[in-house]
């Protein structure tokens, strides 16, 4: 689509619908991901996903074909995020002492009653996905934004300053900073390191106890995961980031639950672009 992308933004500045629906198919997956490790919530990030849509069709016009469609979308969403007040998490902000603290107070046997009927590995993976993508609410947002954006998407440091207003050397010296903060939390605490304390499966009981893991509805597991061939569409090789990265990178990217082509319909139809088009 890269070839074909002045054309269609012309395009869809000028109406065309079909060309507009191309562009935001094009990075749904990418901005549900982004947002999700982002807030840490599957419902805030589908939330998020609707807010950054209608910022990007409301701003397209704006966008001067400097960049890939791609790299100025993750700006419009990193803008939207790193300033996001409605999450879950915003409301109630995380440290990395509170997480630490909660670990080690956190253990109880897994009972059947507590499990549900549910196999314990099953639950032990949607621990791991909910957990990792908790602990990355301890970082402020921006940090955090840096942190996702160079090492669980591998994208350029070059890119990763364009879209957050920094310089490549900048960026480096920030990504490596914040680095060294989450591998200490990670080497001391969590178990999928190697050396942390921490196990997702001796976890399973505690976090059904405290309401943090619902046998009942799994968010995690019962999304659609992307294969290799949809991630890379959107992904490129950086630096490598040393052996506790791994807990990050290793989690799945997701395929958005929202679909940028129902989104669109259901908003022209709705007569909502006008509103929000007069505001603009």
């Amino acid at each position: 689509m890269q070839n074909k992308e002045p054309e269609l933004i012309d395009q869809a500045v000028n109406g065309d619908k079909k060309a507009l629906e191309t562009l935001l198919l094009s990075v749904q997956d990418m901005l549900y991901n982004l947002s999700l490790r982002m807030l840490g919530s599957p419902q805030d990030a589908e939330d998020a996903v609707q807010e950054i849509m209608i910022k990007i069709i409301t701003q397209l016009s704006t966008f001067r074909k400097e960049s890939a469609f791609s790299t100025w979308a993750y700006r419009v969403a990193a803008n939207y995020l790193i300033n996001c007040k409605k999450s879950m998490f915003a409301q109630r902000p995380l440290s990395f002492e509170f997480y630490g603290e909660d670990i080690n107070m956190g253990f109880v046997p897994n009972t059947e009653d507590l499990l549900q009927g549910v196999e314990e590995e099953i639950l032990a993976d949607e621990l791991k996905a909910s957990c990792t993508n908790v602990m990355l609410q301890c970082l402020d947002p921006e940090s955090r934004c840096i942190y996702v954006l160079g090492l669980m998407f591998k994208a350029d440091s070059r890119v990763c300053g364009e879209i957050l207003g920094l310089t490549a050397e900048a960026y480096r010296q920030r990504l490596s900073r914040i680095r060294k903060k989450v591998a200490a939390f990670l080497g001391e605490y969590c178990g999928l390191s190697g050396t942390g304390k921490c196990n997702c499966q001796k976890r399973v009981g505690y976090a059904i106890l405290t309401h943090r893991l619902n046998p009942g509805n799994l968010e995690y597991s019962s999304q659609e995961k992307l294969d290799h061939s949809d991630t890379a569409k959107f992904t490129e090789a950086m630096e490598e980031m040393g052996r506790l990265s791994g807990v990050f990178t290793q989690l799945p990217q997701y395929r958005s639950p929202l679909d940028a082509k129902s989104f669109l319909k259901k908003l022209l139809k709705s007569g909502s672009m006008d509103v929000i088009r007069a505001e603009v």
